[in-house]
């Protein structure tokens, strides 16, 4: 299994845009050294507690201070964006980073963000990717177009004599794209099957997991796309130390902790995920504390324990490929968030394999 990071980020509203700044680019470095195979950076435009709108500045920064890791938005959500002056931005980091480059998409689900755009509801979304993801392959090849949609217009320009124009090509001509689902039968999920794209599921229940990859893969096999396990991402909360009541301390009275009590819990509760979560008969929504998220629901303890919780998990669900850790506020005392990286990508990630 590999590791990465999911930094939406979690970071509460007192938290300053430079504060969340410089911990997303200095997370992005530790996270290299440390060996995860990417780094994933939300898009949020309203949300107080998921506060980057520019997930760009985050990479374009991270890419001269990193050496090994994937850098990705997490993502960009097309709807919101002009298609070819997205395309033209895409292009120019996939030749910064050099490749280092995946692109998230997304269709966009917060209202507020949809709102901000002057759009009153989202039943257009998904419709206005699809749209949009056609007009940037076309900016890509680099050959005269010009386009007329229904959501936008859009074209490329014949060179000049004497005038060439720069090149907003991708790096090696090719590009990885995902796709973020959430929801049981996701439609995010679903278009990622049929055009080969990664598929990221957010965690909200075992059930859920195994309905993502059987509506992923289900996608795939209709269009005669072969595909396997190891690509599905996982998006998880993690802490690991050196024993279980460190790590089970770090994460409740922690950023984690803080994050959940007081933003996801209540968010969650709203939208009845809790309930998909709950592993325990008899239990409600109601009775999910931190405590029963710490013992059943995240991924927190030692090595040793986080391995075992994994390979319940993946004896549960089928397994996936990679481990999306979710990025919190740890800046006051990084050292022990800093820890817990480098035990799952060094000690736990390498253990865990996926079922024969």
């Amino acid at each position: 299994m590999h590791a990465a990071m999911f930094q939406t980020p979690f970071m509460p509203p007192t938290r300053s845009a430079r504060e969340t700044f410089t911990w997303a680019v200095e997370q992005a470095v530790v996270c290299d050294q440390a060996g995860l195979s990417e780094y994933w950076i939300g898009e949020h435009a309203t949300q107080a507690w998921e506060s980057i709108p520019n997930p760009e500045l985050v990479i374009a920064a991270a890419a001269l201070q990193t050496e090994q890791i994937r850098l990705a938005p997490g993502a960009h959500l097309l709807p919101y964006h002009h298609p070819a002056t997205l395309a033209v931005q895409i292009a120019y980091l996939t030749q910064v980073t050099q490749g280092r480059y995946i692109l998230g998409i997304g269709a966009g689900a917060f209202p507020e963000d949809a709102a901000l755009r002057g759009l009153k509801d989202l039943t257009e979304n998904h419709r206005m990717v699809t749209e949009s993801l056609e007009i940037m392959r076309r900016v890509w090849r680099k050959e005269p177009f010009q386009f007329e949609g229904d959501y936008w217009r859009a074209g490329y320009p014949e060179a000049q004599e004497g005038h060439p124009l720069r090149d907003v090509g991708l790096y090696n001509g090719t590009i990885e794209i995902g796709l973020t689902g959430l929801s049981p039968n996701s439609p995010s999920l679903r278009f990622a099957g049929q055009n080969g794209y990664l598929p990221l599921s957010i965690y909200s229940g075992d059930d859920f997991l195994r309905n993502h990859w059987e509506t992923y893969s289900a996608a795939a096999q209709e269009k005669g796309r072969t595909v396997d396990r190891s690509v599905h991402h996982v998006v998880r909360d993690v802490f690991i130390a050196d024993t279980d009541k460190e790590a089970r301390r770090w994460a409740i009275e922690g950023g984690m902790g803080k994050a959940w009590q007081e933003y996801v819990l209540p968010r969650y509760h709203n939208y009845g995920i809790l309930e998909t979560m709950i592993k325990h008969p008899g239990m409600s929504a109601d009775d999910v504390d931190l405590d029963y998220l710490a013992d059943n629901v995240w991924i927190v303890g030692s090595p040793e324990t986080a391995v075992e919780k994994l390979e319940e998990a993946f004896a549960a669900t089928g397994g996936w490929g990679t481990i999306m850790m979710y990025g919190y506020d740890y800046i006051d005392n990084p050292e022990p968030w800093n820890h817990s990286i480098e035990l799952l990508s060094r000690e736990v990630a390498p253990k865990v394999s996926l079922p024969a």
